[in-house]
């Protein structure tokens, strides 16, 4: 950005009108270049001579915006003329809409601001430069009111006014940087599926699919005519339209039609939906006028994956509509309620799945970042980034561990060694804070987290699991200390500090949460307060819950003589719950790895399986399209889950794909081949499933593996890129290295 462009901000008596900035100049001579670059605080959309600039959604995107701000540079040569206007209209963005759980207080587009540099050659070589300062206009629009959560009201019969100029504001903004992460694009367009009037009347369209995005219109209507539509994702038990989950989001559209309106959607605003109810409308409803439009970061999708079992291949598909509807910008819990936040805790587990999946690394380097930012002094990261006022301000074990899982996980999938070492520092720093923490060196014990959350054996509607929350915390203090040690061992960073420091945290947490082998709840601690669910009972902490033991596994927190025991009482634990988890957040990702790792694969695939409820499948039976924030969102009798938290598109629990691609597929990259350089491949097929195809576009080229029953035998075509070798480990032969090519082998 031009350091000689000035932040400008909207005259204070704007209101909720979204403003728009506009300046006119003249171009005399031959143009041979010229770039656009343009930030703004709130969203914006600019316009050169009337034609959209650039085709992304809420630029400048979500930033710590304390700290640093995108901006975004457009090649518009094309576009300019002799006599020129630029426009740049926005609206509250993520900076000035109701954001949090609670949402903040409202605020109006008083406080917008931009800063924006037309920089011009002339074919004579001489240059021009347009900046923003005093010099530019402000009018109203047709946009009366914007927010994310609450939706647009667009009045297409308003005219713009005239309200004033601009108003220089260079004091205390944040630094502005070139665009780091993907940008935020419109992605793929579902057609609706089914029109239904609902028992109580209602017109609903249905578009079969849960994503977050919006809908187009077409419509033809004569001035003054309205089109107001509502947005949700399940019908109740009785087929109406249900909201009561989005708690304070009101998420609708209201427009005002002019008569010459081709098509209608919003501009500074989405809606996590699959379901639309059509409020108003000046004419019969005809499906083929609407359009939902899927909007996410526009990332590569990387994966593809087939089995035998159809509900698997919908539990696959569910999980990429999982991802496409929370990575908007920044990995959000969910797209649909008062809430869509940078909850690190999800990303933490769900991180080498996204990066399966796609392309993320951009889209990681980018929100990490702003994870660095926002790290306190202490070394703390907290449960939500960006920060906003809402509880994610409370530092937890397994959310924060996001500042050593993630970057550990995305170096691996994509081996760029400097991502790695901007982020060291972030944790080395996150150890420290565990190591300061709390009353005891080398455990971290007290506290305020989440716990295993909405696991299953603490009761019903219980927000924590059973597992006592400094166990989680003090297993987690060991695992991001290996976490620091693998890094810098692959950066060539001296981590003497850190080996000792692991040893010693290993130790201490087998003398206190461990006893003959097996875990225990540590009782002259006690848990800090959180609301514990919907019925408030106080939460039952148990000495040995699922969740513990696949810690103590998966972790390698315990000897090798252990394992069996250790096994054979998860299996109990299972098989006590009638062949079903109990794990939340914390375990759920690690339980199929911890069985399948240590012999009892049988027991994964069970798990896998598994319909009823809590299961993977119960949801897809249930008709998901994306992956449920609770096991039992929806129960068996139709009951919904509390409204207060029960959103139908998180992504979490879609990270059980890691363990299919790395262990039902077999596709583990090695610490010293990160990017797929060295890898191994030691499928684990199942009958039950018949036959299993994954392919990952990895930065080496295309990775394949399938496998196939024929008869009693297992058919395996593995296909490795040119650029990797891979150690394949098939039961019952010998270990071979397999170079760039593809093999068949029949076993």
């Amino acid at each position: 950005m031009n350091t000689n462009a000035k932040w400008i901000k909207t005259v204070p008596s704007i209101g909720e009108t979204s403003p728009e900035f506009r300046k006119s100049f003249a171009a005399e001579k031959k143009i041979k270049a010229a770039e656009l670059t343009v930030t703004s605080l709130g969203a914006y959309v600019a316009y050169i001579n009337g034609k959209r600039v650039g085709d992304a959604f809420l630029t400048p995107g979500w930033t710590s915006y304390t700290t640093r701000v995108q901006s975004q540079t457009y090649d518009v040569t094309d576009m300019l003329d002799r006599a020129n206007l630029i426009s740049v209209i926005c609206g509250k963005g993520w900076m000035f809409s109701a954001l949090g759980s609670p949402p903040r207080a409202a605020v109006d587009c008083s406080g917008i601001a931009i800063c924006a540099a037309l920089e011009i050659l002339y074919e004579d070589g001489t240059g021009e430069t347009v900046l923003s300062d005093r010099s530019w206009e402000v009018w109203s629009s047709g946009i009366l009111y914007s927010d994310h959560y609450n939706g647009e009201i667009i009045d297409f019969t308003v005219k713009g006014e005239l309200l004033g100029y601009a108003i220089e504001d260079n004091g205390g903004k944040p630094e502005i940087v070139p665009q780091v992460g993907e940008f935020i694009k419109e992605r793929e367009r579902v057609f609706p599926s089914e029109l239904i009037i609902t028992p109580k009347g209602e017109t609903v369209i249905d578009f079969g699919q849960n994503l977050a995005g919006y809908v187009e219109i077409s419509v033809k209507g004569k001035k003054g005519d309205k089109v107001v539509i509502s947005h949700a994702e399940v019908l109740d038990k009785d087929g109406n339209f249900y909201t009561e989950n989005l708690r304070a989001a009101d998420a609708l559209m209201r427009y005002t039609l002019s008569g010459e309106e081709p098509v209608l959607k919003p501009m500074f605003t989405f809606q996590g939906f699959r379901y639309i109810r059509i409020d108003e409308f000046p004419s019969e409803v005809d499906l083929s006028d609407f359009t939902a439009v899927a909007v996410y970061s526009d990332m590569k999708r990387t994966s593809r994956f087939v089995c035998g079992n159809d509900k698997i291949n919908r539990l696959y598909n569910n999980t990429i509509w999982g991802q496409r509807s929370n990575f908007v910008d920044v990995p959000t819990d969910c797209p649909q309620r008062d809430e869509r936040l940078g909850w690190t805790g999800d990303a933490e587990v769900f991180c080498k799945t996204a990066a399966i999946n796609y392309d993320a690394e951009k889209f990681f380097s980018k929100w990490l970042g702003d994870v660095a930012i926002e790290q306190t002094p202490e070394g703390g990261v907290k449960g939500v980034v960006p920060t906003v006022n809402v509880n994610g301000g409370r530092v937890s074990a397994a959310w924060g561990d996001v500042a050593t899982v993630a970057p550990w996980e995305i170096y691996l999938a994509y081996g760029d060694k400097e991502l790695l070492r901007r982020n060291y520092p972030m944790m080395k720093k996150w150890v420290e804070y565990m190591h300061n923490t709390g009353v005891e060196e080398y455990l971290w014990l007290g506290g305020n987290h989440y716990g295993d959350w909405l696991a299953m054996d603490a009761g019903y509607g219980i927000y924590k699991g059973a597992t006592q929350t400094d166990f989680i915390a003090s297993a987690y203090f060991a695992y991001s200390t290996s976490l620091v040690i693998r890094a810098g061992r692959v950066l060539g960073e001296d981590v003497s500090y850190f080996e000792d420091l692991y040893t010693k945290v290993r130790a201490k947490f087998r003398e206190c949460f461990m006893k003959d082998g097996m875990p225990v709840a540590l009782r002259e601690y006690k848990d800090s307060p959180l609301d514990n669910g919907t019925d408030r009972e106080p939460r039952k902490i148990k000495d040995v819950t699922q969740t513990a033991i696949i810690l103590i596994l998966h972790f390698g927190l315990c000897e090798e003589e252990e394992k069996p025991m250790l096994l054979k009482k998860l299996a109990e634990l299972i098989a006590d719950f009638d062949g079903r988890m109990t794990t939340g957040f914390v375990g759920t990702p690690y339980i199929l790895h911890a069985l399948s790792d240590n012999g009892r694969a049988d027991l994964a695939y069970d798990l896998l399986l598994q319909e009823k409820n809590p299961s993977w499948l119960f949801s897809v039976n249930m008709g998901a399209t994306t992956i449920w924030e609770h096991w039992d969102s929806i129960n068996e009798e139709g009951k919904m889950w509390s409204t207060a938290m029960n959103s139908f598109n998180h992504y979490a629990y879609g990270s059980v794909f890691d363990w299919i691609f790395g262990d039902m597929m077999g596709i583990k990259v090695l610490d010293e081949g990160a990017g797929y350089e060295k890898i191994e491949i030691a499928p684990i097929p199942e009958k039950r499933i018949g036959f299993a195809e994954a392919e990952i576009e990895t930065r080496c080229g295309k990775l394949g593996v399938s496998w196939r029953y024929v008869g009693d035998k297992v058919r395996y075509e593995i296909c490795v890129p040119c650029g990797s070798s891979a150690t394949l480990k098939i039961k019952g032969l010998p270990e071979k290295t397999l170079l760039g090519g593809c093999y068949t082998i029949i076993k």
